[in-house]
């Protein structure tokens, strides 16, 4: 069976998996990601451990299709990126290097999330659908736009990069990008907290996290589930900037289906129908929205479309 090795660099670990052409896994480990040094020792790392895992003989058989991999940043289509910033690198051909250190191997590379949106296009919720949005609420916000089963990185690789894309210009709080109002401030982990915490400033309605040193994004969405007043309105809040954004890729890229993943979706069904209303009133032009879906494959998602860049 035609076969490749899947890599989802990141910034802790490395996940590999060998995968095959009808999505099976044969075998699937972790090396740690070795950042010192500017990163000096992570492709090396990846292509010895690829090596213990796969033989010489199978890595130039015709029935090994090569090497995807997803990596933490903008990737252009031929693998050039110009900054890896939680990797201390910058200005490298990705597919290339590891292309070298495994004997020219065919290695292709595209940014971690839209690898995770070609996974969960081909083996997760997304399955059966053409085009797709894929969007990760994490410690920040990123996206992976895939249309007619192809990956759109864009020219520079930024295509995708929503947790920047401006939702409140009167935001008087700087982003991390040094923007105000980015997707990123209320959607995210972090952003859920703050909203939550500026919410809890404005009103002096009861709440079970009022008078809490510190809470976390998990704590805020629990409270909101369980029918906390304040928590739910805070929740919404920061949905409503979500489905405002989605409404605006809808408009421009017309996606088939929207599917949420990374820690924050754990919320499930409920923060579904915080989204649903408000996108279906900003998306007045069609009576047929996009489907808005949990991501099922979690974790395994950047592994799944890793390979997919080969098969």
């Amino acid at each position: 069976m035609r076969r490749c090795v899947g890599v989802d660099l990141g910034g802790t670990t490395v996940k590999l998996g060998i995968v095959g052409v009808n999505g099976a896994v044969f075998d699937k480990w972790e090396i740690p990601t070795r950042t010192e040094n500017n990163g000096l020792n992570i492709f090396p790392d990846i292509a010895a451990s690829i090596r213990e895992h796969v033989s010489e003989e199978e890595l130039k058989s015709p029935e090994f299709a090569g090497v995807g991999m997803g990596v933490p940043g903008p990737v252009q289509e031929d693998g050039y990126t110009e900054k890896l910033v939680n990797l201390h690198m910058k200005d490298i051909n990705v597919a290339d290097l590891l292309s070298g250190l495994l004997g020219k191997v065919e290695v292709k590379a595209c940014n971690d999330a839209d690898a995770a949106a070609l996974g969960e296009l081909w083996m997760g919720a997304g399955k059966g659908y053409h085009s797709l949005m894929f969007i990760t609420l994490g410690t920040g916000v990123g996206g992976g736009l895939v249309l007619d089963d192809k990956v759109v990185p864009g020219t520079r690789g930024m295509a995708g990069e929503i947790g920047h894309m401006t939702v409140n210009p009167e935001e008087y709080e700087k982003c991390n990008c040094g923007n105000h109002g980015c997707l990123e401030q209320y959607a995210s982990a972090t952003g859920i907290v703050n909203v939550m915490k500026r919410t809890l400033a404005e009103c002096d309605d009861p709440s079970c996290l009022r008078g809490l040193e510190t809470f976390s994004c998990k704590d805020v969405l629990d409270a909101a589930k369980a029918g906390d007043i304040v928590a739910d309105r805070s929740v919404r809040t920061s949905m409503d900037y979500l489905a405002l954004a989605m409404a605006n890729i809808a408009m421009l890229a017309d996606p088939e289906i929207f599917v949420i993943g990374g820690g924050v979706s754990r919320a499930g069904q409920y923060l579904l129908d915080c989204i649903e209303p408000v996108f279906a009133r900003l998306t007045p032009l069609s009576e047929k929205k996009a489907d808005i879906v949990i991501a099922s494959l979690m974790n395994d998602a950047g592994l799944y479309g890793a390979a997919k860049l080969v098969l």
